[in-house]
């Protein structure tokens, strides 16, 4: 696929902690418009990925180019949507000004919202089937209804890309199934999402690809080709991530994360 079609591009990147290496030599292409699994052993490099993406962590090598030939790609906006345990969901906030949050980046200093931020956060409320919530707490809504809210404010921002910290995790069975049928709905819109999942049989359902790492990239592409018990073993039989057998975790439902 040519460049005028990757939104994002890794070109031999590296990211370390101190002597430990978390990427490395990296190089991928992200075609714009799709819905990519981030996949891999607990400690493999999923959430650096996404944070590399968002420019939120220095890397030892390399670049990454976020943004295509397209114009209304030129200066993409990227939305971070964090795993669900690193948020205070008793902070006494409603989920109308959760949406609203997604705006402040675009206000000036004591300006006061619009008419068009108004009209984006009553869009993306509407669009993730939340606007019947909009006046209530977040405490009090389910796991996936707080999902769909943090997806709203995505959103409501104008993101072009929407990086997503295993967004599953504590969801039920119900909720999931949401959670994939609003990321399908996506897909056939041409967003572009990277979210870091655990589930491999979720991940064929809800993505089209899939990029499998292990501190570097085994796979990448369909779906279905990168999860091939081949690249699954490569994956998994990494010395330093593996505690038990490879493929034993390999044929389970889920892994860690």
């Amino acid at each position: 696929m040519s460049d005028a079609h990757n939104i994002i591009r890794f070109r031999e990147v590296g990211v370390r902690y101190g002597a430990h290496t978390a990427l490395r030599d990296l190089s991928l292409d992200i075609p714009c418009g799709s819905i990519n699994a981030i996949l891999g052993p607990n400690g493999a490099g999923k959430s650096t990925f996404l944070k590399a993406c968002l420019g939120w962590l220095p890397l030892s090598h390399g670049e990454i180019r976020i943004g295509d030939k397209h114009l209304e790609h030129a200066l993409p906006r990227l939305a971070y949507l964090p795993q669900r345990q690193t948020i205070d969901w008793d902070f006494p906030i409603t989920v109308r000004r959760v949406v609203e949050q997604g705006r402040y980046p675009r206000l000036k200093p004591w300006q006061k919202f619009q008419a068009s931020d108004h009209n984006a956060v009553n869009h993306a409320l509407d669009e993730l089937g939340i606007m019947s919530l909009a006046d209530r707490p977040i405490s009090q809504l389910s796991a996936g209804q707080q999902q769909r809210v943090f997806l709203a404010r995505a959103l409501a921002q104008g993101a072009d890309i929407f990086l997503l910290d295993e967004p599953f995790t504590g969801l039920d069975a119900t909720a999931t199934e949401e959670l994939a049928h609003i990321l399908r709905s996506w897909e056939v819109q041409g967003r572009t999402v990277l979210a870091a999942v655990h589930d491999f049989d979720l991940a064929k359902k809800a993505f089209g690809r899939g990029i499998l790492l292990a501190n570097k990239l085994i796979a990448s592409g369909p779906i279905l080709s990168v999860l091939t018990e081949a690249n699954i073993e490569s994956a998994y039989k990494t010395p330093r991530l593996l505690e038990t057998d490879p493929l034993k975790h390999a044929r389970s439902a889920s892994f860690p994360s």
